[in-house]
């Protein structure tokens, strides 16, 4: 999955499957695959903000070459 919209995908599909079906199929339990769907996109964006927030913290430091060196 790619990011942020990946993430919010999972979140909105296992919703739908938990509380907007009312599918029935044979040895599967939608609504308990809906659950983990969701979990795995708050996982995702909680992974996700993690990275994003320490790549923004390691930025590099401005160095001045135009200063004269004499």
């Amino acid at each position: 999955m790619g990011g942020i919209g990946g993430c919010i995908t999972l979140i909105v599909v296992g919703a739908t499957l938990t509380f907007a079906s009312d599918w029935q199929m044979d040895g599967v339990n939608l609504d308990v695959v809906g659950l983990i769907m969701m979990g795995a996109g708050l996982l995702g964006l909680g992974v996700y903000a993690s990275v994003l927030r320490r790549r923004r913290a390691a930025a590099l430091p401005i160095v001045d070459e135009t200063r004269d060196r004499t």
